[in-house]
Order: structure tokens, then C-alpha cells, then sequence
């Protein structure tokens, strides 16, 4: 595990951004081709801003999408399909762009995904950690077990409150129950891990993700046993940690 400490949000977010470009060029230049598992969420805004500056051939390049509400349309200001699409998949152009689809017939949905994600390994997944240490929608407990690719997951009430806090949905009552998650161990099954885990408010759910040992209580502290995970933070989410450690 690599730990990355920057002043701010806008530096965390360059310097994640630079480190995910050159993974994907070196995918490119070994092999022709790369795939990214890309994030959401208020978290994510100056990676993806950074990210769709730099210099890689994305018609090269296969995005996968990580997470989606159930039954919410994509004209839905907190639609992840439509946060990504303006964010990230109208900016660049990439070879392919596949979405987590939460309408309609949500299996067949699942299953189209896990037959795309599974003909190749991912190379680079950006992968955020929510105020209760959740990785995709994988609240506490998480299923660290299930080797399916895509689950659909009931929300808890501190991921429901996030949602609100960001402003995304006015009320707890009105985020949806349920989501399509990519599972922790397709998750797991990255190459390359990048946390960009910036804000204060982020800085408890670190500070339990670095100094507790593996437990689906604390989801996010499965990525320390990826062989190539690196965390970014910023002065605000280490504010709680030990500054002779750290």
C-alpha cells in the first residue's frame, strides 16, 4: 500500500489523475488496449476533471462503470450513469463505455456486465470510500464472500445520509433502497487500486480504514491487501491521523 498525502482536493486531484494516465498508457503500450473501472460521487469531481486532460489515446481505452441506484432514471440529477457521462464520457473518446444500469430488467442488466467486465482484467480501477468506509455501494457488513461480479446491495442509513449531505437527494426517504454494486471481489480483481479519498469529512473513515485489520465492518480495509493500491488523501481526510506516523 502506497500513501499519498496532498495539500487539497485540486492536488490530490492532479497528481491521481497523472498516476491513472501513465498506468493506462503503459497498458496501451503492452498490449494495445486498456480498461478503467471509474467512481462517483462529490469525491471524485477533480480526479475525472484532471483525468480527461491528459495526454492518452482513450479510443483505446474501455470504461466501466462501478455502481447505480435501482430504479432511478437517468435524468436524475444523482444519476451515476448521467454523472459520468458529463463528467468523464463526453469529454474523451473512448473505445467503450459501459454502464451499470439500474431500469428494467436489472439481472439481464447484471449479466450483460459480468460477461463484459470478465473477458479481460481490469488495469487501473479508481475506487472511492464513502463516510462509512463503504467501497462501491458495499455498506457494512459487506459481503467479502460473493465472487459474482455485480450484486445488488440494500443501502444503509449512513450511506442514504451521505447522499443527502452531498446533495443528491433532499431527504433520506428519497434515495433508493437499493443499488447495483460491482462486488468487492471483482473489485479486488483490479491490477491496479486507486483510492482519492479527499475532504474532512472522509477523515474518520480513513483514519478506520489504515488502523484496523481486514473486516467487512470496515469494507474499505480489504484494498490494503491488494498488491497495488494506493490511497490518496488530502490535509483534511488525514486530520485524524498520527502525524509522526503518517
Amino acid at each position: 500500500m502506497n500513501i499519498v498525502i496532498s495539500k487539497n482536493p485540486q492536488e490530490l486531484g492532479k497528481k491521481a489523475a497523472k498516476h491513472t494516465a501513465e498506468l493506462l498508457n503503459k497498458a496501451i503500450s503492452e498490449k494495445g488496449s486498456a480498461r478503467i473501472v471509474l467512481s462517483t460521487g462529490a469525491s471524485q469531481f477533480d480526479t475525472l476533471k484532471e483525468l480527461v486532460k491528459q495526454d492518452v489515446d482513450w479510443s483505446k481505452v474501455e470504461m466501466f462503470h462501478l455502481d447505480e441506484y435501482v430504479n432511478l432514471s437517468e435524468s436524475h440529477p444523482a444519476s451515476f450513469r448521467k454523472y459520468l457521462k458529463e463528467r468523464f464520457v463526453q469529454q474523451v473518446p473512448l473505445k467503450k463505455a459501459w454502464f451499470v444500469n439500474g431500469e428494467g430488467d436489472v439481472q439481464k442488466n447484471i449479466q450483460e456486465l459480468t460477461d463484459a467486465i470478465r473477458q479481460a482484467p481490469i488495469d487501473v480501477a479508481l475506487i472511492g470510500i464513502g463516510e462509512n468506509a463503504h467501497i462501491a455501494f458495499n455498506d457494512p457488513p459487506a459481503d467479502f464472500d460473493t465472487k459474482e461480479a455485480y450484486i445488488v446491495v440494500t443501502l444503509d442509513d449512513d450511506c442514504k445520509k451521505q447522499q443527502v449531505r452531498e446533495g443528491w437527494f433532499p431527504t433520506t426517504d428519497d434515495v433508493p433502497k437499493q443499488a447495483i454494486s460491482m462486488s468487492v471481489y471483482q473489485i479486488m480483481q483490479s491490477k491496479v487500486i486507486i483510492s482519492c479519498v479527499p475532504y474532512e469529512v472522509k477523515a474518520k473513515a480513513v483514519k478506520a480504514t489504515l488502523e484496523n485489520d481486514t473486516t467487512n465492518r470496515i469494507p474499505a480495509t480489504i484494498m490494503k491487501e491488494h498488491p497495488d493500491f494506493t490511497l490518496y488523501i488530502d490535509e483534511d481526510s488525514a486530520s485524524l491521523l498520527p502525524k509522526d506516523k503518517y
